[in-house]
């Protein structure tokens, strides 16, 4: 499989959130990234990865270049897909370029694109589209021995993915079997397979993680599962409880973003709490899913996203982080392989006995 991305007029670190991570983790080939806007040049040029993937500025190019899957690789406020994208995305249903879709709203709800995949026989995978038979948690055991770690966020947006992707290649690298259970449309893309719990029923999102961790547990001695949002951020609290229910974890990394001050889209008075007030926010709505006289789930590392940082700045923030909450702190992604390893060997330092 080669795949192309779509990031028509949005190809900038702030709006293609899916596109760099498929081009950070993808295990298969990105051709090419559409986007006229900014055409001609190199991905890591405009998003800081991807080096050696050209941006062109037409489906048509991609395939040239052989791309037979176009991922939608931005996000955009409501879940719907971008007028701008629809032309593109009809060219690519036409010619039989398979379309996988990471966005609320169904290409095939769209009558022309449906029209577009009928002509060109094209398939169309939703990355958001949730199983149709899920359960109601709590009612699975996961396999003894099996230890389950969360990324929970001091916001939405903070690297939540990145983190939990890095942590699970430290953990391996420290020999250790590991699954990484994906719980939004970007590590589902990258892995192949998960369940979006944004899209799920409220009802059913603590059985969709609970689900997906019992099964990944029978296979790893560590799960590592993606958070999503914030139980702090207003918008996506409910979705961030149910998945935290749910996965029902035994240690936890608390991620945050040390360039924001504001919750995201509530720059207007709502300033972020602290970590070491994220970690008790965390820590007690972990225990309302436990018996009685079990191991306490804890936070056990900071991983931070200090992308919009200078280097002697971002340094500081990182020891900082340590000393405000006593914890092993690390950016994965400035710090490579030994920052995620610092973050691993905290985890398996903290399991509970």
């Amino acid at each position: 499989m080669k795949l192309a991305i779509l990031a028509e007029g949005q190809f900038t670190p702030a709006t293609a959130k899916t596109a760099i991570g498929v081009l950070r983790y993808a295990p298969f080939e990105v051709v090419a990234v559409v986007d006229s806007t900014r055409a001609g040049r190199d991905a890591a040029e405009c998003v800081g990865v991807g080096a050696g993937v050209p941006v062109v500025a037409t489906v048509d190019e991609a395939v040239a270049r052989g791309a037979t899957v176009l991922l939608i690789g931005t996000a955009a406020a409501g879940g719907r897909i971008p007028d701008g994208y629809r032309p593109a995305l009809a060219r690519a249903l036409g010619r039989g370029v398979e379309v996988w879709n990471g966005l609320h709203e169904r290409v095939l709800a769209d009558s022309g694109l449906a029209a577009a995949a009928k002509r060109g026989a094209a398939r169309v995978r939703e990355l958001r589209e949730p199983p149709g038979d899920l359960p109601i948690g709590g009612h699975r055991s996961r396999r003894e021995g099996a230890r389950v770690v969360l990324t929970v966020g001091s916001d939405a947006a903070v690297g939540k993915m990145t983190a939990s992707l890095e942590i699970a290649a430290a953990l391996r690298r420290a020999g250790e079997t590991t699954e990484f259970v994906a719980t939004g449309q970007t590590g589902i893309a990258i892995a192949g397979g998960g369940i979006a719990v944004d899209a799920v029923v409220a009802d059913f999102i603590a059985g969709a993680a609970e689900l997906m961790v019992c099964e990944a547990a029978e296979r790893a001695d560590w799960v590592v599962v993606e958070g999503q949002g914030s139980l702090t951020h207003p918008g996506f609290s409910g979705v961030t409880l149910g998945l935290l229910h749910g996965s029902a974890p035994d240690l936890m990394v608390l991620c945050h973003d040390s360039g924001r001050l504001s919750v995201k889209g509530y720059d207007e008075g709502l300033p972020l709490r602290s970590l070491r007030e994220n970690i008790r926010i965390y820590e007690e709505a972990a225990t309302w899913r436990r018996p009685p006289g079990y191991p306490r789930a804890r936070v056990v590392a900071i991983a931070l996203n200090t992308s919009a940082l200078g280097d002697a700045f971002a340094q500081a923030m990182i020891t900082a982080a340590a000393n405000e909450t006593g914890l092993p702190a690390a950016d994965p992604i400035r710090e490579g392989a030994s920052g995620a390893d610092r973050l691993a060997r905290a985890l398996r330092e903290g399991v509970p006995v």
